[in-house]
């Protein structure tokens, strides 16, 4: 109810009381959509503060503001040396004004999404500044206009049938609820009057209490069960609410979802540690694959006059096995593949007990990281937490909203470019130093980077399928073989002026493979 006219009909006095006599000596703005103006009197200095980016719109009064030495730029250059005369509400309107001494009239509409200030000259009916100049209708809107009487009388209620959105436009959602909990909507036309009027009492008596409704905090000026808390001054309860809903709340939901993110993340390598432990066991368990090629070898004569599947018996087991061949596949050739991943399986154990060691880091440094942030008090502490973990800016951010596709291999994390100029903004404000970055040699693609942080080693299978969809976003899409350089992202660097996407790489290596693009294997997460 903070832009509601019942609101704003207590604010106004007290804002005349606190403001007249104040002469303008600066007003500026720090951010697109937050206007400041200083006043001095003769021994107080005030600000107003309208924070007008929908849809946090919220006005302060301080007597305190620092102004940054730089981003800031000067506005309504006009009002400086002019004096407050008074402040008033439009009637029945989400809009209150200052009279200036030099006739001038500065004008707060709190219309929500359309919120605005204009600034009217002397004897002027339509606006001569505007802060928002993005509204249009707001050039020729006619401050005269905003003053909305009303009749308050019990034959204009019954006229309307007691239909409160027509009898009092300004009510809002609170009051409107408080009614609707009263069974208005349903009631005899004497008891919806009865209730108006008990509602219009509640609204004339100054008594303000901040409530968390939906997830955010509001000010309700009707009786409250469980306020945050609860004032009879307009300027502190106007000053507590950008506080708590601006300041704080803006702080607690980017702290909650930075933390939502590394929980998330946390999460998902726990899975993945959990997952690949099995899968080692299983295959230290498992039997080497060379005892079904011995198998497949000695029983050659079951697959004769094209013959593509056969069951054969296990000599090593005593047991029966099923052979499928491919289709054009020799016995032999499927033997001779047993073979080679009998003989790399120490390999592949290798690689699994390094990844998931890497992972145990990562789990390390994400549960660290949780109760780094969980620590944090305030903005300050934050950003300067965002400033110097600016690697890991991409797990924050909405996948839809990054500049690359993200896809997950091997425990792995493989960023694409999804543009040139992605291609510049992931190079610029997301890798990591010593990540990998692979591009398509030669021809226009896709910078492709693998997510280093926390690995210790890069299995082949992962440099290799990084490079098939580095090869398969480029020109060699269509190729049966292509060439793929990489190097570590720190021998990466843009060079001033270059078109977008153009870099200059050192110590690239080169490799050979197919260009193949997102497949089940590889999880694709956008």
């Amino acid at each position: 109810m903070h832009l509601n006219y019942h609101f704003l009909k207590y604010l106004a006095p007290a804002l005349e009381e606190a403001y007249t006599g104040q002469k303008i000596i600066s007003c500026f703005s720090q951010s697109k959509d937050e206007l400041i103006i200083e006043t001095e009197g003769k021994s107080t200095i005030r600000y107003i503060r309208a924070h007008l980016l929908p849809p946090q719109v919220y006005l302060s009064f301080p007597e305190q503001y620092h102004r940054a030495k730089r981003n800031t730029i000067n506005l309504f250059q006009e009002l400086i040396g002019d004096s407050i005369l008074k402040c008033a509400v439009f009637s029945f309107e989400r809009a209150f004004y200052f009279d200036l001494e030099s006739g001038k009239k500065l004008v707060f509409k709190l219309h929500g999404n359309r919120s605005n200030v204009l600034l009217y000259q002397k004897e002027e009916a339509t606006p001569s500044l505007l802060f928002r100049n993005e509204i249009r209708e707001d050039k020729e809107l006619d401050w005269k206009s905003l003053e909305k009487p009303l009749d308050l009388s019990r034959e204009r209620f019954v006229e309307l049938e007691g239909n409160a959105s027509q009898f009092l436009p300004t009510l809002g959602t609170i009051p409107r609820a408080w009614l609707k909990e009263r069974g208005y909507p349903e009631a005899e036309i004497e008891e919806k009057w009865s209730l108006m009027q008990d509602l219009l009492d509640i609204l004339d008596t100054p008594l303000f209490a901040l409530v968390e409704k939906q997830g955010t905090v509001q000010l309700s000026l009707l009786p409250e069960a469980a306020p945050l808390k609860t004032l009879s001054d307009p300027i502190a309860a106007s000053n507590e609410l950008f506080y708590l809903a601006l300041v704080k709340g803006n702080f607690d939901k980017e702290k909650n979802a930075l933390l939502k993110s590394y929980q998330e993340l946390l999460k998902k390598t726990v899975s993945y540690i959990q997952k690949s432990a099995a899968k080692l066991e299983e295959l230290k368990n498992a039997a080497p694959p060379s005892q079904l090629a011995d198998v497949i070898m000695a029983n050659l004569h079951e697959f004769q006059n094209g013959k593509t599947e056969a069951e054969l018996l296990d000599f090593y087991t005593g047991n029966p096995v099923k052979v499928t061949l491919k289709p054009n596949q020799k016995p032999q050739l499927l033997a001779e593949s047993l073979y080679r991943k009998s003989k790399n399986r120490q390999i592949e154990l290798d690689q699994i007990e390094k990844t998931i060691a890497s992972k145990v880091n990562l789990r390390i440094e994400l549960e660290q990281k949780i109760q780094s942030i969980e620590e944090i008090t305030g903005h300050k502490g934050l950003k300067t937490y965002q400033k110097t973990n600016k690697e890991d800016k991409a797990i924050t951010k909405e996948i839809s909203g990054l500049p690359f596709k993200v896809f997950e291999f091997e425990g792995f994390t493989i960023w694409v470019g999804k543009s040139a100029k992605d291609n510049d903004e992931m190079l610029r404000g997301f890798i990591h130093k010593d990540d990998l970055w692979l591009h398509a040699r030669q021809v226009p693609g896709s910078h492709v980077v693998i997510r280093m942080k926390g690995m210790s080693a890069l299995p082949n299978t992962v440099l290799e399928r990084a490079a098939g969809l580095a090869a398969f976003y480029s020109k060699f899409k269509t190729e049966s073989f292509a060439p793929v350089i990489y190097t570590e992202a720190k021998f990466v660097r843009k060079v001033k002026g270059a078109a977008p996407g153009s870099v200059m790489v050192d110590r690239e290596k080169v490799v050979m493979v197919t260009p193949i693009g997102p497949d089940e294997e590889t999880a694709a997460r956008k």
